[in-house]
């Protein structure tokens, strides 16, 4: 899942413990967006609104396991960066970490962001 997914669970357009129960395939998370949603608690004002989301993101890392970058990952990462310049259609590059993850995995990806990982050429994509 992607990091977009998370915050529309945050906001309460998404239910997490629905997406756990429901879904029949194993639900994982790139270190990338673990980063992504921690910099979101570092940056939230006020300090009840930062209590809150960091409660939400430790909850969140603590039921849905995470996925190390290794070199077959950086590999991947390669590839799929080099084929967007090439095409000048290039993503963010965090997108580009967590698109290369959920390929090497097999997985696809479950986001709100749809507009940057349909570039990912063969990266099976879900709009949530």
């Amino acid at each position: 899942m992607d990091t977009s997914v998370f915050i529309a669970i945050e906001r309460g357009q998404l239910s997490l413990e629905e997406i756990l129960a429901r879904t029949n395939v194993d639900v994982a998370l790139s270190v990338i967006t673990a980063s992504e949603l921690r910099h979101g608690v570092e940056r939230a004002t006020p300090p009840l609104r930062r209590a809150k989301r960091e409660r939400f993101v430790e909850l969140v890392l603590e039921l849905v396991p995470t996925v190390a970058i290794d070199l077959d990952i950086a590999r991947v990462h390669a590839r799929v960066c080099a084929q967007l310049a090439g095409l000048g259609t290039p993503i963010g590059a965090h997108d580009a970490w967590i698109a290369a993850t959920a390929l090497w995995r097999g997985d696809g990806i479950a986001t709100r962001n749809l507009r940057e990982f349909e570039r990912v050429e063969g990266l099976r994509v879900e709009a949530w």
